[in-house]
């Protein structure tokens, strides 16, 4: 019983506009419960509130590639940023000028660089030089980060149209330390443990959970068939904006006009007797690979958010609504451990349950820490990465959480009434992790306080 009141609390505080996280423990569910009983006159406010949802109307990508020898190995970051952010745009016929801010997550371009490689990417891509622009960085999370971010400015009133986005372009920054480190960290196990190779820690959760290198390769086989499956069958066309470059012959400088529209890291034909004939990479006798391991990736991808109230006035189609945001903290070792902290959190700050949730997209980092995740949790193995993950399609780091909304977003559309909610969430360099939780645009609840009734007895006064 304390439990599904502590539920019908937390879903109550939804519909409470006064109420904040600071104001939880003067909470009084008597008065709200009280809100919500009072017939077709609470539906004044509650039409209010539904108005001030944070939604998404518009969510896309680049196709993902390899970096230093993929579709982009010669496209400059913000030439990747660009028609993401014209997508958004175009397709849904908004004004540019309307937005409020474009943030961008992005990882490992310096970050003063980084930034007005973005502001340049936005005047490219039409809006104009009133819109503001900034980057975030929580490794990688940052493209989801980005999204959280809008949706809280646009929740707190800061403006009511802004755009989440993510870039990386892996084969322009390589991931490397550049000067020196502390010495002082030496002194400290978790502060040396911050700077830990990614795959160290990968190893680190295989060993220390047992998760054997069979269940690893039959994870990173899954995933290249699920994503080979998605691909041939065009389901990724509704998320993946056709990028216009060029390809440089390495011998002879020529270029190459191309247009980018395709994944290019997927494996068709990879099995798990192949994967498993491949070596350990970062431990003699261990068993994580290049095969079990996420891909290294440039891309990009942009999502464009709004007061629900701001989208139905301009007549948008509601892709999907955003509901919760949770990041965590977990021992940097075994860092890939974060999405089994961070996924309850965020689930239970929607007052919901695991099982309530139709998909996940879950970043496959390792397949070490996905597996384990997946275990931990106890999740059902149909509900996640449907369409593959990233070690088939790639981990652009800054951008692959603008690239999981985007993924999940349309699938939940696809897949219609059965589908309501979804998580996405990862691991984070250094021991976090981080989720979000969306609820399918045409599934959220309509405005129902009067129930039907055969008798003439009046639910309220404001039926008469």
């Amino acid at each position: 019983m304390d439990k599904a009141i502590n539920r019908q609390q937390i879903l109550l505080q939804h519909l409470n506009p006064s109420l904040t996280s600071s104001s939880e423990q003067n909470y009084n569910p008597a008065l709200s419960a009280s809100v919500c009983l009072a017939g077709d006159s609470a539906s004044y406010q509650r039409t209010n509130l539904f108005g001030d949802d944070v939604v998404i109307v518009a969510a896309y990508r680049t196709a993902l590639c390899k970096s230093k020898r993929g579709g982009f190995k010669d496209t400059y970051p913000d030439d990747l940023l660009a028609p993401v952010l014209r997508a958004v745009i175009e397709k849904t016929n908004l004004n540019p000028s309307e937005v409020g801010d474009i943030v961008v997550g992005t990882v490992l371009a310096p970050g003063s660089q980084r930034a007005s490689e973005c502001r340049m990417a936005a005047f490219y891509a039409g809006f104009p030089e009133t819109v503001p622009v900034r980057t975030v960085n929580r490794q990688c999370s940052s493209g989801l980060q980005a999204v959280a971010d809008v949706a809280a400015a646009i929740k707190a009133g800061f403006y009511d149209i802004g755009i989440g986005a993510g870039l990386e372009s892996m084969t322009s920054n390589p991931m490397a330390w550049e000067g020196s480190v502390n010495p002082r960290a030496k002194q400290m196990e978790q502060a040396q443990n911050c700077l830990l190779p990614m795959g160290v820690t990968s190893e680190n959760v295989a060993h220390r959970f047992g998760v054997t290198r069979q269940e690893q390769d039959q994870a990173a086989a899954e995933s290249h068939r699920k994503a080979a499956a998605a691909t041939a069958s065009g389901k990724f066309k509704d998320e993946i904006i056709p990028v216009k470059t060029k390809i440089v012959d390495p011998k002879t400088g020529d270029e190459k006009p191309v247009t980018i529209s395709v994944d290019d890291g997927i494996r068709h034909n990879t099995s798990v007797s192949d994967l498993a004939k491949l070596k350990p990479v970062f431990k003699k006798d261990g068993s994580t690979t290049a095969g079990n391991s996420s891909q290294v990736s440039d891309g990009a991808g942009a999502v464009l958010l709004m007061k629900r109230s701001v989208a139905m006035q301009k007549g948008l189609p509601i892709l999907g609504v955003f509901r919760t945001f949770s990041a965590v903290g977990v021992d940097p070792a075994i860092m890939g451990v974060g999405p089994a902290v961070a996924i309850p959190a965020a689930v239970k700050a929607a007052g919901l349950e695991l099982d309530d949730i139709d998909l996940f997209e879950i970043n496959e980092a390792f397949a070490s820490q996905f597996v384990y995740c997946r275990k931990k949790l106890e999740l059902d193995p149909l509900k996640i990465n449907v369409n593959g993950g990233a070690m088939a399609i790639g981990h652009p780091l800054g951008a692959t959480g603008a690239r999981c909304v985007a993924t999940l977003l349309h699938e939940m559309k696809r897949r219609g009434k059965d589908c309501r909610f979804g998580v996405i969430s990862m691991c984070i360099g250094t021991g976090m992790g981080a989720a979000a939780v969306f609820e399918r645009g045409d599934r959220t609840d309509e405005l129902c306080n009067a129930r039907k009734i055969d008798s003439n007895n009046l639910l309220s006064k404001d039926a008469r």
